[in-house]
């Protein structure tokens, strides 16, 4: 405690010795939506896809097989568990005290199926070289059916005890008599059959690999195509007490897969599939069986179909691999889901919540319990979760670390929760570092009142909240978003580059409604990053400088500039200006709100000139604690003057005439030369050099003439394109 009230003490002069460095406005860090939250540290928490939080369904793990990862899970009438899994193909028995131990060690890599019969008999399905065990109650395991078949991905019972077996790569359905005899029941077009639950009227409902369909297939055996699923895997499929069906997709599917009609229609030849034509064969895919996370692109859909056939996708993510479904103690629909171990619950087609993620990476299989309790398997270890409907006491959410940019005093913190008789309470605390597991402050008091309190962690570069739930009922409360309030400490802006545009144009002062000649420049870019050695500074409010297209106006001349504020602060700029033997600035325009100028620079004797932008940061800031930043530009030339033209001669030399003249200008170069005889076209005239180049330059032209009186013109212009002009006469 005496730490803590040092820490206070010391955060409360700190604040009053520093008050004069924080000025402008005061800013907000709000966190209020579902990727905000995502982005913590979330324990014993549910988030909800409109950003509510509430506390988790209680949960705990159950029971630790010891295997690489488990793939089914069933559940006898006296509330036994069987789980089966990889790698080696163990069959785990769960007793109601959680404790486990292997019931049967059967041939093949892995097991990927498990159910038990109305009688209590456990069933378990190896694969590769798939075969259906039968499995007693001290361990002794026979071969129950041999389905002849690469996979066996799914079993399940009717209600008179006969065993459906879902196998690939021969995308079969047998149904195995409770003797152990069965045949073939149902041949699709497809690789594998990979998902299958039943109905209350019997009719068995199944996914397929790789053209990712939800069939119906009745108790005679005759197959209709319920949907097809942009998806290329049917991982799993679930049946509502309502007869609501669910299936879930995994996997981008092949253009080239069947042509099944997207959506529900009367019985066409073509959406129905004939259990008695073989059909062509595809090899079959790889199927994962390892321990790895799967890569699988393309994300997970989930869709509802109701009992009209009627389709509707209920959720999708572009990152989870949804393994397994389940429906809640109040009939919602659960999502367990990989790579990430995130368990999901649907509340409707547009809106869910991210319940719970359990340590394991992937949740592949879910068994209803007693009470309304759930069991829920996992891959990455293979472990048992069970997870109840009543809410954890509490639970805790520290969110994502905010980087105010700069050193910063930060100001109130409140929150909008609902409380439903429970508690809400936030704590804080801030650093220099970006990790907090150093050299942090320690988490402050925790303030519960919804309105907030003064936020009394140090200023700082950093911050961060944690918000704790805790339950005095039966209902969670909610907590819907968190608001900082803070003020950065004011830096001063700063001007990075200042180009002079072309002489003789403008900056439009406003939009014209006459076409005039325009000329456009290319963005302003930094040419190195600007670096702060002092304080850590935010990214500037801007990376390059846009300009309007320049008008033509004789005499003008301007700038623009590249500028930042460390603060994002809005900015003005005052332009001046200083001729080369001055001592003194003097202003051409103040508080100007673009990042560009121009001015007419006939008012200027030509000469060397620089000017210098201040950037001011007034706009955001009291005028006490405003900041500015400048930066002089390289040395222009400001010309208004043109070249002169002496020596103008023009003398006759066999048939042609023989034209000189000198040309010279005191600040430029001379950038070109024409020549015009008695009133004709401008030709363009080459100096002696043959480079315009120099200050002066002389020309010597041997022009075609015929005998009689013959006026020669000549004009030269230089870089400014100031211009002047003479003429000979020759008899």
């Amino acid at each position: 405690m005496t730490g803590q009230i040092r820490n206070s003490v010391y955060a409360v002069l700190f604040c009053a010795s520093c008050a004069a460095l924080f000025g402008g406005q005061t800013r907000t860090w709000t966190q209020g939506d579902f990727n905000d939250f995502e982005k913590g540290v979330i324990k014993n928490l549910s988030v909800r896809s409109d950003g509510v939080v509430t506390l988790a369904p209680r949960s705990k793990e159950w029971s630790d097989t010891s295997a690489m990862y488990l793939w089914s899970l069933a559940r006898d009438s006296k509330g036994n568990l069987y789980a089966g899994g990889g790698t080696g193909a163990k069959l785990y028995r769960i007793g109601t005290d959680g404790k486990n131990r292997v019931l049967a060690e059967l041939d093949g890599l892995e097991i990927h199926a498990v159910a038990v019969d109305s009688k209590d008999r456990v069933y378990a399905a190896t694969a590769p070289d798939g075969k259906v065990y039968r499995v007693s109650a001290n361990g002794k395991a026979d071969v129950f059916y041999d389905p002849h078949a690469k996979y066996i991905w799914a079993l399940a019972f009717d209600r008179n005890d006969d065993l459906f077996v879902a196998t690939g790569d021969q995308g079969e359905l047998h149904r195995v008599a409770p003797d152990g005899k069965g045949k073939v029941f149902f041949r699709c077009d497809e690789t594998h059959v990979r998902s299958l639950a039943l109905d209350s009227q019997g009719n068995l409902i199944v996914g397929t690999e790789p053209g990712g369909l939800v069939l119906r297939i009745s108790a005679a055996g005759e197959g209709f195509v319920l949907y097809q699923m942009p998806k290329r895997e049917v991982t799993a499929v679930l049946v509502g007490r309502d007869g609501m069906i669910y299936a879930s997709g995994v996997g981008t599917r092949s253009p080239s897969g069947p042509a099944v009609p997207a959506a529900p229609a009367p019985a066409p030849a073509a959406a129905a599939v004939n259990p008695a034509q073989p059909a062509p064969r595809q090899p079959a895919p790889a199927l994962p069986l390892t321990t790895a996370p799967v890569n699988i692109t393309g994300g997970s859909d989930v869709y509802s179909i109701d009992p009209s056939g009627s389709p509707r996708r209920v959720w999708t993510n572009t990152r989870d691999v949804v393994y397994a479904l389940a429906l809640d103690s109040s009939g919602h629909l659960l999502l367990g889901s990989g790579n990430r171990g995130h368990i999901y619950r649907v509340e409707s087609p547009t809106l869910y919540t991210a319940v719970m993620t359990l340590p394991s990476t992937q949740v592949t299989a879910f068994q209803p319990g007693a009470d309304g309790r759930l069991y829920a398997a996992t891959g990455n270890v293979g472990k048992i979760y069970e997870i109840s409907p009543e809410p954890e006491t509490e639970g805790t959410l520290e969110s994502d670390v905010f980087d105010a940019g700069v050193f910063t005093r930060w100001g109130r913190l409140s929150f909008d929760v609902v409380s439903n008789g429970g508690k809400v309470s936030v704590q804080t605390r801030s650093g220099n570092l970006d990790q907090p597991q150093k050299n942090w402050s320690p988490w402050s008091n925790a303030t519960s009142d919804p309105k907030g309190d003064r936020i009394t962690s140090p200023p700082s570069r950093f911050l961060q909240w944690k918000a704790t739930l805790a339950v005095a009922g039966v209902r969670s409360p909610e907590l819907s978003s968190v608001e900082v309030a803070y003020l950065p400490k004011n830096l001063e802006p700063h001007v990075d580059r200042i180009e002079t545009t072309p002489f003789n144009y403008r900056f439009p002062a406003q939009l014209s409604v006459t076409p005039v000649q325009t000329m456009s420049l290319p963005p302003l870019v930094t040419e190195s990053a600007r670096t702060e050695n002092t304080e850590p500074a935010a990214p500037p409010s801007t990376v390059s400088t846009v300009t309007p297209a320049m008008q033509s106006a004789k005499g003008f001349i301007g700038a623009r500039w590249m500028a930042a504020d460390p603060n994002g602060d809005s900015m003005v700029y005052s332009i001046e200006i200083r001729g080369k033997a001055e001592k003194e600035w003097k202003l051409l325009k103040d508080k100007v709100p673009e990042k560009y100028f121009s001015w007419d620079s006939t008012a200027f004797p030509d000469g060397e000139y620089r000017i210098r932008v201040t950037a001011s940061d007034t706009p955001s800031n009291p005028p006490a604690e405003a900041l500015t930043g400048h930066l002089e530009s390289d040395p222009f030339v400001i010309d208004n003057t043109p070249p002169q033209i002496t020596g103008l001669t023009a003398t006759r030399n066999a048939g042609k005439l023989d034209v000189r003249w000198h040309a010279a200008d005191a600040l430029n170069t001379i950038e070109k030369a024409e020549y015009s005889l008695d009133g004709g076209d401008w030709t363009l005239a080459a100096p002696t050099t043959g480079l315009s180049d120099s200050l002066a330059l002389d020309y010597n032209l041997a022009v075609a003439a015929g005998p009689g009186e013959h006026t020669v013109a000549v004009r030269v212009a230089d870089a400014y394109s100031n211009q002047s002009a003479d003429k000979t006469v020759i008899q």
